[in-house]
């Protein structure tokens, strides 16, 4: 498990590790209010990066925003498999796990 404090730093370890299966991760849980990089800038420089990489990554979009704008705004984004509402639940991660 590897774990980035902003969107940036994160995006940059996806890049660096492209075609190496074993660092990639299988799921993100991204957070939108990120310092440098918010998750929805993450997913727009995501999306450009996507056909390069080697695996199927799984992205839950993670926040506290209860905001209609910003759930809706999450469902729009095609590589989101959905909006949780923090905090997230040990049941919730556990169902999460199941269905992958």
């Amino acid at each position: 498990m590897s774990l980035f404090s902003d969107g940036e730093e994160a995006l940059e370890f996806l890049i660096d590790n492209l075609y190496n299966n074993e660092e990639l991760p299988d799921i993100i849980f991204l957070d939108i209010n990120m310092p440098i990089m918010d998750g929805f800038q993450f997913m727009e420089e995501y999306v450009k990066i996507k056909p390069k990489l080697s695996k199927k990554i799984t992205i839950y979009m993670v926040s506290s925003s209860v905001d209609p704008v910003d759930i809706e705004r999450a469902k729009n984004i095609s590589d989101i498999s959905d909006y949780i509402i923090k905090p997230i639940k040990a049941g919730q991660l556990q169902e999460i796990m199941n269905n992958l």
